[in-house]
């Protein structure tokens, strides 16, 4: 765990300020761009990085500060799900794209059609994303967290 700057000597308290500094930092590292479509692996990213700050949040919980830690697992979950829903669209808009390039006529057709609906969803999903990320910077999530690390 060389990543977080861990040690045998360090405390259990001070190794979880020093992972949810870390996952905190991944986190906030692909705020910037997730809500382009165009671009799902950023999504991905992002959703992972908050399953990992959420488990060390989770992990660490005891060591922290008890009520914010517990709020900031509230809103990392959140977050999360926002994320989930987004990458649901965007792996389902990659498969159809693979079915697509494989299908016959007809099949393309109706795979259009079906892909159309998952673009719409995406959109809304996206538009839910934009929510959650605007709510995490309305109630300073980031520095809720930075404030939990130290």
């Amino acid at each position: 765990m060389s990543g977080f700057g861990l040690s045998p000597e360090q405390s259990f308290a001070s190794a979880g300020r020093a992972v949810v500094a870390a996952r905190s930092r991944d986190l906030f590292a692909h705020i910037g761009s997730v809500l382009d479509v165009a671009q799902p692996e950023r999504v991905h990213k992002m959703r992972v990085a908050t399953r990992r700050l959420r488990a060390g949040l989770e992990v660490f919980a005891e060591a922290l500060e008890r009520e914010p830690a517990r709020a900031a697992i509230a809103e990392v979950k959140s977050l999360a799900a926002a994320l989930g829903e987004r990458r649901d669209r965007d792996v389902q808009l990659d498969l159809l794209a693979s079915l697509h390039r494989q299908a016959g006529r007809v099949e393309g057709a109706a795979i259009d059609k079906l892909r159309e609906e998952v673009r719409g969803e995406q959109r809304e999903a996206n538009a839910a994303l934009a929510e959650a990320l605007a709510h995490a910077d309305a109630i300073k999530l980031e520095k809720q967290l930075r404030r939990l690390a130290q």
